[in-house]
C-alpha cells in the first residue's frame, strides 16, 4: 500500500458505506431464503480454492448478485467473519469511478486503510483474511490487470461476478493461474420444485463429477430418479413450461405472465441491448435496431442452425438495408457474449474442418415468450392441447437441452451436422476421449427404429468412441429394444444437476 492517504470524493465514500452496511452494524437488504445450486461450490472456491479469484458469470437477472450477498451474509452470520473484513463494490452503479485512475485498486487501498485498519497481508497473518466482492466488474476498464496486481501483491480472496462472458474471458489471459470460473444459468428444475413448494428431488451429479456421465448406469439411474419423483418433477416441469426459469418468473408466480414478460424485456433484453452492447470495439457504437432484430431471429430459430442466407434476407426487411454476413457474425458473438444465447459449434473430429453453422440455443424459453409475445408449451399435457405447436416445441426442447448441457461445468458440447452418408445428431457431449450422442425427439409417439437412426449410426462408427447414446423424449417410455440407447424425457434430463 502507498504511504500516502487514499482520499475519495465524499459522495463516493457515502455510497460505499451504504453498500456495505455491516461496517456500521446496519442490516443489509433482505434476501430470499432459497439458495442456488452454485452457492456451496462458490463458497468453497472463495474460501479454499486453489485460485485467489473466483469468477461467477451468467446472464443478467439469474441471481448472481443475490448469491454474492448470500455468501456475505453466511460469512457474517454463520462463520463469524468480522464485518470490516468484507468489502463489496457494484461497478455498474458507480459512475463517479470514471474520473479515477485504476479505480479498483484505489477502492481496495481505501478499504484497507479506512475500514480494515491494517494492510491486507498483515490481516492475513493475523488470521483476519479480507474478502473482496466485485459485482459486474466487466464494466470497469482494465479490470483484469488491476485484479492481477491486487492478488499478486496482497493476500486476499476475491469473488467477481459478471454478465459478459467475453469480457470476463479476456481477463483470463492476464489472470492465468489466479482465476477459477463458475457459470450460473436460470433456475434448474430441482430449484423450481423447491422454490414453488412442489417437493425435493435428490441430486445425482456431483459438482466436478463429469466422470459419472461416461457410465451407462448413471443415465439409467437418472431415468429412474425421474420416474421415482415423477409427481414433483412433472409439477416443476409444468411450471418451467409455463414461465421459464428466470427467478422472478417463478418467485412471483402470483403475478400475471404479461407483467413478468414486460419485466424480463426491460431488465434483461433491453438492458443488454441498451447498456451492455452499446459500445463496441474501439468505442464504435453498435446498432440497437440490428441487435433487436437479430435477437428476435435467434428467438425464432432457437434450437436450429440457420445459415447466412436466412439471416441476411430476414434482416433486410426490418432494417430497410442490406446487412453483411460479417456484421451479423460479429453481432451474434456479442449476443453470445452476454450469455443470452449459446452458439453450439459443429463437432470437429480428427482435425477435420468443421462444416455447418452454429446451432442457436437460448438461455431460457421464457425470454423468447416475453420478447416475441408467443408462448409455446413444453409440458406434455399443455402441448397436447396445442398440437399445431408440436414442431416448434421440438425446436425449443432442443434449445433447452443444448443450453442446459452447456451450463454443466467442464462439459464439452457440440452438434453433428449431416455429413455425406452420416445422419445429423442433435448434440454430442465429449468427456475425455469418450463421446455421447444426444438426440431430441419431442413427440408423443416414438418409433424405436426410425427415431434412433442418427444415434445408431454415430455409435456404430468405431472412431467416434461412443458406447451408448441418449434419446430425449416428451414422455417417460419403456426401454428401447436397442440396449445401447437410453430414452428419458426432457424433464428427467433437466435433473442432471
Amino acid at each position: 500500500m502507498e504511504s500516502t492517504t487514499v482520499e475519495l470524493p465524499n459522495e463516493l465514500t457515502q455510497l460505499l458505506y451504504r453498500d456495505n452496511p455491516w461496517w456500521i452494524s446496519e442490516p443489509a437488504p433482505a434476501l430470499p431464503p432459497n439458495r442456488r445450486w452454485l452457492f456451496e461450490p462458490t463458497l468453497r472456491k472463495l474460501k479454499d480454492g486453489l485460485a485467489p479469484v473466483t469468477v461467477l458469470r451468467g446472464p443478467r437477472q439469474v441471481g448472481k448478485t443475490i448469491l454474492q450477498r448470500q455468501i456475505i451474509q453466511h460469512l457474517l452470520d454463520v462463520e463469524g467473519v468480522h464485518p470490516k473484513r468484507i468489502f463489496r463494490v457494484q461497478f455498474d452503479e458507480l459512475p463517479l469511478l470514471r474520473s479515477i485512475s485504476e479505480p479498483l485498486l484505489v477502492l481496495c487501498y481505501w478499504f484497507e486503510e479506512q475500514i480494515l485498519g491494517k494492510t491486507f497481508n498483515q490481516a492475513a497473518r493475523d488470521g483476519e483474511l479480507a474478502y473482496l466482492f466485485f459485482d459486474e466488474v466487466q464494466n470497469l476498464a482494465d479490470w483484469a490487470p488491476q485484479v492481477k496486481h491486487l492478488v499478486d501483491h496482497h493476500d486476499v480472496r476475491v469473488l467477481l461476478t459478471g454478465s459478459s462472458a467475453l469480457r470476463i474471458e479476456r481477463g483470463r489471459d492476464s489472470l492465468a493461474g489466479r482465476i477459477s470460473t463458475l457459470e450460473m444459468g436460470t433456475l434448474t428444475l430441482r430449484e423450481i420444485a423447491r422454490l414453488r413448494g412442489f417437493g425435493e428431488i435428490p441430486e445425482i451429479l456431483p459438482y466436478n463429477g463429469l466422470g459419472a456421465l461416461r457410465r451407462k448406469d448413471f443415465w439409467l439411474d437418472l431415468r429412474r430418479l425421474g420416474e421415482q419423483h415423477s409427481a414433483t418433477r412433472d409439477a416443476a416441469f409444468a411450471a418451467f413450461s409455463e414461465r421459464g426459469g428466470y427467478p422472478i418468473a417463478q418467485a412471483r408466480a402470483d403475478r400475471p405472465w404479461e407483467e413478468i414478460a414486460d419485466q424480463l424485456n426491460e431488465t434483461v433484453v433491453k438492458r443488454v441491448i441498451q447498456h451492455d452492447l452499446r459500445i463496441g470495439e474501439r468505442g464504435r457504437k453498435r446498432d440497437p435496431t440490428l441487435l433487436e432484430a437479430l435477437f428476435g431471429l435467434c428467438c425464432r430459430y432457437a434450437g436450429q442452425a440457420p445459415g447466412q442466407a436466412l439471416f441476411v434476407n430476414e434482416l433486410r426487411q426490418p432494417l430497410g438495408a442490406d446487412v453483411s454476413w460479417q456484421r451479423v457474425l460479429i453481432y451474434l458473438r456479442f449476443l453470445s457474449d452476454t450469455l443470452l444465447i449459446r452458439a453450439v459449434p459443429p463437432l470437429e473430429i480428427r482435425l477435420k474442418k468443421k462444416k455447418g453453422n452454429d446451432k442457436l440455443c437460448l438461455c431460457d424459453h421464457g425470454l423468447r415468450a416475453s420478447w416475441l409475445g408467443e408462448t409455446v408449451p413444453l409440458a406434455p399435457a399443455s402441448l397436447a392441447q396445442t398440437p399445431h405447436l408440436s414442431d416448434l416445441a421440438g425446436h425449443l426442447a432442443e434449445s433447452v437441452a443444448g443450453y442446459y448441457l452447456n451450463t454443466i461445468p467442464g462439459l464439452n458440447v457440440a452438434w453433428f451436422p449431416q455429413r455425406d452418408a452420416e445422419p445429423e445428431v442433435d448434440f454430442v457431449i465429449t468427456i475425455g476421449d469418450q463421446r455421447i450422442p444426444v438426440e431430441v425427439k419431442y413427440r408423443a409417439r416414438i418409433d424405436g427404429h426410425r427415431d434412433t437412426f442418427g444415434l445408431r449410426a454415430f455409435i456404430e462408427k468405431a472412431a467416434y468412441n461412443a458406447p451408448f447414446g441418449i434419446l430425449v423424449t416428451l414422455n417417460d417410455m419403456p426401454p428401447l429394444d436397442d440396449p445401447r440407447i437410453i430414452a428419458l424425457p426432457l424433464s428427467s434430463l433437466l435433473l442432471l444437476r
